[in-house]
């Protein structure tokens, strides 16, 4: 055995131990539990990131210690590698998107090996392969033909500079971020997936999901935003000849109905349209909008601002005019594209009234008749009774939602309804860098491609200008046939959630080539048994990919409800108390670390620093001790093996000292079991090795049976330890004598008879203060332990000469005497 630790040695062993046995490839085992262990796969940036690994070294740990549990695991990894980023540093770098992404797989896929992850690399996808998005491609022709994707004309934010579409991030204070030119609102055809048809489902289903953070669940249901209110139509009073005669409106509070001082329209509504024909004022303000973000974060602190558009609607119960204006605040996408403003009880729209001189009138009370309500100071928004509200004053929210609805109805002017704040999925991007969208268009008419034409590959070899997409400015790629006919491809690509929505089922079958999932192998895996990310996830990313579950299911390719049973969200890698981040300039490059201390290092101190959940605070000091205590490791094993052949252990023949170790080893056993399974809380599982650690250099004796007590101890913490570092446990196992490597030994159990204490330590307490400590017999009764405490010569000084009014023994931890 070496006298020194030498992990890369070390490390390099058992890597190519585990690639030559192909020791992390599975194939589907009826005869065994499966459990699926997965981590949002990278995006392939170029190098890893100390976030990367604490991810990617959390989903390890979890694998491995299921693995030694005896189920058949599967764990496998891939790259998220379309989207704007590669476009982005492709120009920078004067190459394409395809080679600077391919390149960079390779790198990091290196550095995922060197720090020992255990994937079954055999089933490696990459989104950006033809192989994989085809099956993508065909899936949405599917939804096409179920009546589940469809295209609209939908606001956008635009670069007229650039002549593209930009994503909400890329809005900087109105412009854009590359050319700081100032973005306008235009309206362009897109494509989208009806998500909302789902929106009750995805709702409900979060019940089934015990094992999820509430946190998340909770971000999730405000997403989907399910909300009952009312809907109703305000006829115009004047109706716009080809346009309209009236407008829908929906609401959560009709009980502020009667209290409507004007309605706010979006500028891109038709009846706002149609009354800037005639209107010089508002039209110049339409156009206005067209340079306002579309962002809800922008909207919400925007200056609220509006044109009067001279038409008036009728209140549907009051019969009264009311005037119709055009406010930046209202968006198309959101409801019907027109609000009731009732300023005496919604903020923004007493703000909107006090600058444009509306009227503002309280049409609720507070219910508390002690409370103040003056809504010339602001709006009062909470729920109350009614008041000049005519046959509906004295009513409460309740009893007035009910009335009003129900006069509505009867009158044919409105339905109570069920609305979500969730809305449909937009997947189409102006960008070149993603998975065609498999359309194509003659004479006016959409058609899928079908499948025997796809994948509509992506043409990787192009050149890049930073402004328009290299398939939008080649006609001739968008040159298609249908039916022996000239037409045209579609020149959108797909959004990048959509490959991460479904990534984790292609997993289960990725060299498929016949079908998008194989069933059987779907259904075996699915659903996934342990899924870990970042919390910065967990309403998009999750929510389309428990949304894409469930479309697999209704096409008969999975039986499961819901993708993922257990979900972990780990937190961040923090410097100085601020994210790591290469813009903040403090990254920790993982590479470097690994040259210097190892993998198991590095895996050690991720696991140790922080509790998963929890942000991790980087400290040099933190990885030098995990090296340092590596190294101590080592040793320890190194002096126990260099003092001969441990015997066989022979429980009858160990002494007090002896039993101690063994108990302190099997009570380890169960607290980092329990650490790995329920909790997750792999700090205090490595906390609790170090003890055990420090007990062995205790045990003094060098007798047969002391050295059998220490080689179980170490054995124990070796297999304990295994998941978490794994190179140094596959020599320290093999130096401890086992030919079987420690990748398939099975986890440690509990020796419950050594659990048994033979003394017991208790303290003693006088009223409450430390006065001494005690060791009696296990098997003694609680008369004969207070009797003890009691006659201990410390304890008799703090109770001569008083009265012993009460013993309390809380068994096997403390005894506490009440003297007065």
């Amino acid at each position: 055995m070496d006298q020194q630790y030498q992990p890369h040695e070390i490390e390099a062993d058992a890597q190519e131990y585990w690639a030559t046995t192909k020791a992390f490839e599975v194939t589907e085992d009826n005869g065994k539990e499966k459990y699926y262990c997965l981590s949002m796969f990278p995006y392939p940036s170029g190098r890893l990131h100390m976030g990367h690994v604490r991810n990617y070294t959390i989903g390890d740990v979890i694998s491995r210690f299921q693995r030694m549990q005896g189920k058949n695991v599967l764990q496998p990894m891939g790259w998220d590698a379309f989207g704007l980023p590669a476009e982005n540093a492709a120009i920078k770098n004067n190459t394409a998107p395809a080679p600077w992404t391919y390149e960079n797989i390779e790198y990091m896929k290196g550095q995922l090996k060197q720090l020992g992850f255990g994937y079954d690399w055999s089933r490696e996808i990459a989104t950006c392969r033809p192989e994989y998005y085809k099956w993508e491609q065909w899936f949405f022709t599917q939804l096409y033909e179920k009546g589940l994707v469809y295209k609209k004309t939908s606001a956008v934010n635009w670069c007229p500079n650039d002549a593209t579409v930009l994503a909400n991030e890329q809005v900087i204070e109105g412009c854009c971020w590359r050319c700081d030119t100032p973005v306008e609102r235009k309206e362009i055809p897109q494509w989208f997936v009806r998500i909302t048809a789902y929106a009750e489902e995805l709702l409900n289903d979060l019940d089934e999901l015990e094992d999820w953070p509430d946190q998340v669940k909770a971000m999730q249901r405000n997403w989907i935003g399910r909300s009952q209110g009312v809907e109703m139509s305000f006829d115009l009073a004047q109706p716009v000849e080809q346009v309209a005669s009236h407008f829908s409106i929906y609401t959560t509070r009709p009980d502020t109905l009667m209290g409507v001082t004007y309605v706010a329209l979006a500028a891109e509504h038709p009846i706002a349209q149609a009354a800037a024909a005639n209107n010089p004022e508002l039209a110049a303000f339409i156009q206005e909008c067209k340079h306002s973000s579309v962002a809800e974060a922008d909207m919400a602190t925007m200056e609220k601002r509006g044109v009067d558009t001279g038409l008036k609607a009728i209140h549907p119960l009051s019969g009264r005019e009311i005037p119709i204006w055009v406010a930046n605040f209202v968006l198309m996408d959101y409801g019907s594209g027109a609000v009731m403003s009732v300023p005496g009880h919604d903020q923004r729209d007493w703000e909107f009234a006090r600058k444009y001189d509306l009227p503002i009138e309280q049409v609720v009370a507070p219910a508390n008749a002690g409370e103040a309500c003056d809504i010339s100071h602001g709006a009062y928004v909470d729920k109350g009774i009614l008041v000049n509200s005519g046959v509906f004053d004295g009513l409460d929210f309740e009893a007035a939602f009910n009335a009003i609805a129900k006069k509505l109805k009867g009158l044919g002017k409105g339905k109570v309804t069920v609305n979500y704040r969730l809305r449909d999925w937009g997947v189409s991007r102006q960008r070149y860098w993603g998975a065609p969208i498999p359309m194509k268009y003659q004479n006016g008419e959409e058609i899928p491609v079908p499948l025997e034409e796809l994948p509509v590959v992506l043409p990787e070899e192009v050149e890049m200008d930073g402004v328009q997409s290299p398939i939008k400015s080649d006609p001739e790629w968008a040159k298609c046939e249908h039916n022996g006919q000239p037409a045209t491809r579609e020149t959108d690509t797909f959004d990048t959630f959509m490959e991460s929505s479904w990534y984790f089922a292609r997993f289960t079958s990725p060299h498929n080539d016949e079908a998008m999932l194989s069933p059987q192998s779907a259904n075996y895996w699915l659903p996934v048994d342990q899924y870990i990310g970042g919390i910065e996830h967990a309403i998009l990313h999750l929510l389309y990919a428990r949304f894409f579950h469930k479309l697999l299911r209704d096409t008969g390719l999975v039986d499961s409800n819901e993708p993922f049973k257990r979900l972990l969200c780990q937190g961040m890698v923090l410097k100085d108390g601020s994210k790591m981040s290469k813009s903040k300039g403090n990254t920790v490059d993982p590479q470097e670390l690994i040259s210097r201390y190892g993998a198991d290092t590095v895996r050690l101190f991720t696991m140790f620093a922080a509790p998963p959940t929890q942000s991790l605070e980087w400290s040099d000091s933190g990885v030098e001790g995990a090296f340092k205590f590596l190294k101590r490791l080592w040793k320890l094993t190194q002096e126990h093996l260099a003092r001969g052949e441990a015997a066989a252990l022979d429980l009858s023949q160990l002494n007090d000292a002896q039993r101690d170790l063994r108990r302190k080893t099997h009570e380890t056993i169960a607290k980092v079991t329990d650490d790995f399974a329920r909790r997750q809380t792999f700090n205090t599982a490595i906390a609790a090795v170090m003890e055990l650690s420090n007990e062995v250099t205790r045990l003094a004796d060098d007798d047969a049976q002391s050295r059998a007590v220490v080689q179980e101890a170490l054995e124990a913490a070796t297999l304990l330890l295994a998941p978490i570092v794994p190179h140094i446990s596959h020599r320290l196992w093999q130096l401890l004598g086992h030919e079987l490597a420690v990748i398939h030994a099975p986890w440690p159990q509990v020796d419950e008879s050594a659990l048994t204490r033979s003394r017991i330590e208790y303290v003693v307490q006088v009223n409450g203060k430390l006065r001494a400590r005690i060791e009696v017999d296990a098997d003694l009764d609680k008369a004969s332990i207070e009797a003890l405490a009691i006659a201990d010569e410390n304890v008799q000084r703090f109770t001569e000469g008083l009265t012993v009014r009460k013993v309390i023994v809380v068994p096997n931890k403390l005894i506490n005497i009440v003297v007065g």
